[in-house]
């Protein structure tokens, strides 16, 4: 009787066969949602934010560790180099911020849509691409999707991380989905070690309180992921800081002692477009530029329970358990605030979240399918809107900002400050890429040599410092000339004027 239900109708064209099959096989069929969601991150990146937008302070710092046109920057000890292995291939050869911006663009892109396979057979790719496209829209991903920072790879590799690791779980024989989370542990732990850890707790205390000594395939693979990843950091912990005890102290210095902080409302105001808050005031900004923060964890919460309900209960609980800790050190734990720290809590609750948005426009109640569709799509057009707005200003203000540091460059390669050559002073760090010089600071979180070290270069070579308008130069700089360069004042060694007049 079998057979009868499952016979073919005379003449019907044969669906069982090897090219039926094919193309379930193909990795852009089923996935071909998550491959739109990826590329259309790429493609926004690039028209929104634009690969001719300068270098940002900290980018700086990363590319010049693997630059062939500028000295490496001073690396203080909270960074890792995650950012600068990435950056490699395109700086390595070239100057071009174009072209780093366009490459960053594409491998994000290429990223997003290897952390949503990650969830293959753990969640409808419905959900998986409302989960990419939901973050994939905030300014805040948009923004920093073509930067060399750090912190959208850790948000990635937390995304993958966790999908792979539900499968992994769900079925011992996915060999895959082992790679897959060892690969994940270790990009976020090249890119930021601290943030690797809290991401991973609930994970650890899933496995110790299931008692996965039976199975130890999984806990190695975390393990030795995050440990390849830190390896590097570790090492140089040793080699230049005393330990990595010693480095997470000055680490926690650098950014003003971490401990019981609550910085809510500093990152409230981040939301607004400042891609930094340090110190942080200011008024929060206005209910429409802030309501995505606050319905996003309300989102997340109400698929969870949808998912419970559903029995699809730790798809959505261990994001969300993941989001949790990864966002407890940057919202009380540390005094000031950027809206780049908590990419990973965000790509980890839009999980749960996309959860609950495609359970509304598909409710198993037909009469309320339109009602939730309307929603929806409503509360989507608004949350494009302001996020649009925010990202434009966002966009403009950090152009802006470092053309003024390309013109303070331009200046000083007039006034005979060329390389080589050493830059001292207020934002002499990113300027002297621009310049080509080396950045050497007596004093500060970038403390890398000493009044005596200044002086002695600018006897040999081109030296300026630079200082705010009215602010008087260094004892050592007093009787250098003094220049306008862009909003700054540059106080210029006579080895620079030889060598001008030379």
């Amino acid at each position: 009787m079998a057979r009868t239900l499952n016979a073919q109708p005379a003449g019907a064209e044969r669906r069982d066969g090897p090219a039926a099959a094919r193309p379930e096989r193909r990795w852009w069929g089923p996935d071909r949602p998550l491959v739109l969601v990826a590329g259309a991150f790429a493609v926004v990146q690039l028209a929104l934010v634009g690969p001719g937008m300068g270098l940002g302070w900290d980018e700086t710092v990363y590319v010049s560790q693997v630059s062939g046109h500028s000295p490496a920057a001073f690396f203080s000890a909270p960074r890792s180099r995650g950012v600068s292995l990435l950056v490699a291939p395109i700086a390595s050869w070239s100057s071009s911020t174009s072209l780093l911006r366009t490459y960053l663009a594409l491998l994000s892109g290429l990223g997003l849509l290897l952390a949503l396979r990650a969830w293959r057979g753990v969640l409808p790719v419905r959900v998986t691409a409302g989960a990419g496209a939901l973050f994939a829209t905030l300014w805040v991903t948009v923004f920093y999707g073509p930067q060399a920072m750090p912190n959208l790879w850790v948000a990635l590799g937390a995304l993958a991380a966790v999908g792979c690791f539900l499968r992994a779980r769900a079925d011992h024989r996915d060999r895959a989905a082992l790679w897959g989370v060892g690969a994940s542990a270790a990009l976020m732990a090249l890119m930021r070690p601290a943030d690797a850890v809290w991401i991973t707790l609930p994970l650890f205390a899933l496995l110790v309180c299931a008692r996965e000594r039976r199975r130890p395939a999984l806990p190695a693979a975390l393990v030795l992921g995050l440990g390849a990843g830190a390896a590097q950091w570790i090492a140089e912990a040793y080699a230049t800081h005393g330990g990595p005890r010693a480095r997470l102290a000055d680490a926690s210095a650098i950014q003003g002692g971490l401990g019981w902080n609550i910085a809510v409302k500093d990152q409230l105001r981040t939301l607004a477009g400042r891609s930094l808050c340090r110190p942080c005031d200011g008024s929060v900004p206005d209910a429409w530029v802030i309501a995505w923060w606050f319905v996003l964890p309300l989102l997340a919460l109400l698929g969870t329970v949808l998912a419970v309900r559903a029995g699809r209960g730790p798809a959505a609980l261990l994001p969300l358990a993941c989001a949790t800790t990864a966002g407890i050190p940057y919202l009380f734990m540390i005094g000031y605030a950027a809206p780049r720290f908590l990419l990973a809590f965000y790509a980890l609750l839009a999980v749960p979240a996309a959860y609950a948005l495609t359970s509304l426009v598909a409710s198993s109640v037909r009469a309320r399918r339109p009602v939730g569709a309307v929603l929806v799509a409503l509360g989507l057009a608004g949350h494009l809107t302001a996020q649009y707005a925010v990202l434009h200003g966002a966009v403009e203000r950090t152009t802006a900002s470092h053309r003024d540091w390309a013109r303070t460059a331009a200046t000083l390669h007039r006034l005979g400050v060329r390389p080589p050559c050493v830059l001292t002073g207020r934002l002499a760090l990113p300027i002297a890429y621009y310049t080509g010089c080396r950045a050497v600071q007596s004093r500060g979180h970038n403390t890398n040599g000493t009044r005596q070290d200044i002086v002695r270069e600018a006897r040999r070579q081109p030296v300026a410092a630079l200082t705010a308008p009215g602010v008087p130069p260094p004892a050592f700089a007093r009787t250098w000339e003094t220049h306008r360069a862009g909003a700054l004042r540059a106080h210029i060694a006579p080895s620079a004027r030889e060598a001008r007049d030379g």
